[in-house]
């Protein structure tokens, strides 16, 4: 469960999935300007799209959240700046993120339901 109004920080750009904490805590200095320890929590998906990480701090220490899809891809959604690296979404995207469906539809503005990617 996902505690209630914690920050959620999702980056936009792909990353290795290989990668363990302390490079993960590198990309949210780098990528996003925080710390890994904020209290916030993290989200990175795989070059693939089949696989994602969460990182977050829990008080006592660095976690990892790992979750590899069975079927279909995660989704990120556009950026909303040209420049962007990250998107702040709250943790019922969150969850419907880490179920595998698209949280903003990339087909038209009239779209009135997620999508599961596949």
């Amino acid at each position: 469960m996902i505690p209630a109004g914690v920050q959620v920080f999702v980056a936009l750009e792909t990353v290795d999935m290989r990668l363990g904490f302390e490079r993960l805590a590198g990309l949210v200095r780098e990528r996003i300007g925080y710390e890994a320890r904020s209290g916030a929590l993290f989200v990175f998906v795989g070059r693939r799209r089949e696989s994602a990480k969460v990182l977050f701090f829990d008080g006592t220490g660095m976690c990892v959240f790992y979750k590899r899809l069975d079927h279909g891809r995660y989704a990120l959604p556009d950026p909303p700046t040209k420049n962007a690296t990250h998107i702040v979404i709250d943790d019922a995207k969150l969850e419907t993120l880490l179920d595998g469906i698209e949280i903003e539809p990339r087909e038209t503005a009239t779209a009135t339901r997620s999508r599961r990617v596949h």
